[in-house]
């Protein structure tokens, strides 16, 4: 694509087009999406994903799973105490590491486990309807690739 081709493109994009900032607008509206689809199971938007983690594997360390949803360690807690005091999670002290706690789902976090993965579909299909097909998948690529984006250096 020449930088003339690439600019038209991008000519209906905010901020001059900027990728970043553009993402960035676009994950926040999605957000929002999925934040009015999981707010009838009384969780916010990262409380579906942590629980969507759990549901990966359950009894996991803290610090993991805050990476495992792109959040910080250090600020992590309060999303904890909000699930804890849900009673979705339980922490427990991981006797192989006395300095690390370990998440596990609770019977009734379990219980949201069918909920929770139907909505992710839903919003899965709800986003590809306002897309073509070939248009879906190769989002789908992009998307696979801006995951794998060493860090800039």
């Amino acid at each position: 694509m020449t930088s003339s081709s690439l600019k038209d493109s991008l000519d209906h994009l905010l901020f001059d087009g900027s990728v970043w900032c553009n993402m960035d607008v676009a994950l926040r509206n999605l957000d929002q999406v999925i934040g009015s689809h999981v707010r009838q199971y009384n969780i916010s938007v990262i409380e579906w994903y942590i629980l969507r983690a759990l549901y990966q594997q359950d009894g996991v360390q803290a610090s993991k799973l805050a990476r495992a949803v792109g959040r910080s360690a250090t600020s992590f807690t309060p999303n904890l105490d909000k699930l804890q005091e849900k009673g979705l999670i339980e922490r427990r002290q991981d006797i192989a590491d006395r300095r690390a706690t370990l998440v596990h789902l609770t019977p009734k976090g379990h219980a949201l486990r069918d909920a929770v993965l139907r909505s992710a579909s839903e919003v899965d299909q709800y986003i590809a309807r306002h897309f073509a097909p070939h248009e879906f998948q190769i989002f789908l690529s992009v998307l696979q690739r801006l995951q794998e984006l060493p860090p800039l250096d």
